[in-house]
């Protein structure tokens, strides 16, 4: 692109001095002993001027090590990508250190020291989701890649072992990627048929909608919670009030919920739910599947290999009883110590002050977005009856996303950012401001529909 030069029609930011802005950013408080000392050992005065008490975002921000740094034109670094992977703060960049400094060794496997620490440790990671999501038992808690494979993973088990000709399976048009393809699949194998949901006059799937379109022939729903686009919540415990009384299953994506507020699977009872530790502050590589117990214990194996077994003959093989069954091979050892240690911050933080704090920034962002010209935000406005997740999608009139993208990249992005530059991530078709965990906000581009 030597010697061309972008031009951007002009359109006002978002900025406390312009005249756009209808109300000032009022941030909860929170007193300095109401909430953790920060995992890297930072003191409030690391966090800015002297005070009583700081804001969530300024008392965590000192955690992130990545945040520490310049870029551009010497301007502090603002990450506002969470949508896409979340940074890592201090205590699990040591944890995984820790890991491999002192006792990295295979699980299961070994009597030695170093074996029957990692083991120890692993397994206390998996006790640790298990009480972040209220699980009823650790056993309960597969250990994955991602929340891909988690996925991929009841599809492949479940899927084939329970769906038919003619079973359908029912889904919103707004779920993931990787929530549809896997049951395409199995679709295709099996002869099992996929309904979709459509949005709603306020761009959120159609709940009433997917409720008359449950029915005998239902055999799996496969939802979100939060939607990576829309912004919206779906009603779990309904849905899956409705689907119980067909005997169908439920699966929910919590990718987008479980990093932003208080999620209880006990509450929810749904069948499956799937989440990634990139996402809520925990190392890439690794996610985990959360099934109710007697579901799992009947499902086969995902993979054949080590860990999985209880006996191998040469003609034939015995499994071992989950969550071993569907864990093949040497695991993410590191990576899943690493989820235990952001389990930890995020509880030492508090689910539900995450959460109270991202809804006023969600609708700080909208409010102050939608007085922008020419943007069009996708999914409902923010109402008495509708929290929106610290997420929102939009489309600039005559701006191609990625155009956009380049130009917030390059640009001052307002007074609220301290005076920093952006990191921004882009795709094709919108652009997405997405929220913490915890201490940011972020900004990603995703699809719309």
């Amino acid at each position: 692109m030597d010697g061309m030069a972008l031009k951007f029609p002009s359109f006002k930011f978002l900025n406390h001095n312009t005249s756009t802005i209808r109300s000032p950013l009022l941030l909860r408080k929170f007193s300095s002993s109401s909430l953790p000392v920060s995992a890297s050992g930072a003191t409030l005065r690391e966090a800015g001027p002297a005070s009583n008490s700081v804001s969530l975002g300024q008392l965590t921000r000192p955690d992130f090590p990545i945040l520490h740094q310049k870029i551009n034109n010497g301007s502090n670094l603002v990450y506002l990508d969470n949508a896409a992977t979340s940074q890592k703060p201090i205590s699990v960049l040591k944890a995984l250190q820790d890991y491999y400094e002192s006792y990295n060794s295979n699980v299961h496997r070994g009597i030695h020291y170093l074996s029957a620490k990692a083991t120890e440790k692993y397994e206390l990671a998996r006790e640790k989701i298990a009480a972040f999501i209220n699980a009823e038992e650790s056993r309960e808690i597969v250990f994955t890649r991602n929340a891909t494979e988690a996925i991929n993973l009841v599809a492949y088990t479940w899927g084939f072992a329970n769906l038919k000709s003619g079973d359908e399976v029912l889904l919103t048009i707004a779920e993931h990627h990787s929530a549809i393809v896997p049951w395409q699949f199995v679709a295709q194998k099996t002869g099992a048929v996929l309904k979709f949901v459509n949005l709603n006059e306020d761009e959120i799937p159609d709940v009433l909608k997917l409720k008359e379109m449950i029915s005998s022939k239902t055999k799996l729903v496969v939802v979100h919670h939060i939607s990576n686009t829309l912004a919206s919540s779906l009603p779990i415990e309904d849905i899956v009030h409705w689907a119980h009384a067909v005997e169908a299953k439920v699966l929910v994506d919590a990718c987008q919920s479980i990093p932003h507020m208080p999620v209880d699977v006990r509450d929810l009872d749904a069948d499956f739910l799937v989440a990634s530790s990139h996402k809520m502050c925990g190392p890439t590589g690794v996610g985990f599947l959360y099934g109710k117990s007697d579901i799992l214990s009947t499902m086969p194996p995902f993979l054949g290999g080590g860990e999985m077994i209880s006996d191998v003959f040469l003609d034939h093989s015995t499994y071992a009883e989950p969550p071993s069954r569907f864990e093949a091979g040497t695991p993410a050892i590191g990576e899943a110590i690493g989820l235990g240690a952001a389990i930890d911050y995020l509880q030492g933080i508090g689910m539900q002050k995450i959460h109270e704090y991202e809804m006023e920034l969600a609708n700080y962002l909208y409010e102050n977005l939608s007085t922008v010209p020419n943007i069009r935000i996708y999914g409902p406005k923010p109402s008495k009856g509708v929290d929106r997740a610290a997420l929102c999608s939009f489309n600039v009139k005559n701006i191609h996303p990625t155009d956009l993208a380049t130009c917030l990249d390059q640009l001052w992005i307002g007074q609220d950012l301290c005076g920093s530059r952006a990191i921004i991530s882009h795709d094709k078709e919108a652009t997405v401001l997405h929220g913490m965990p915890p201490p940011l906000l972020s900004w990603n581009q995703q699809r719309t529909f």
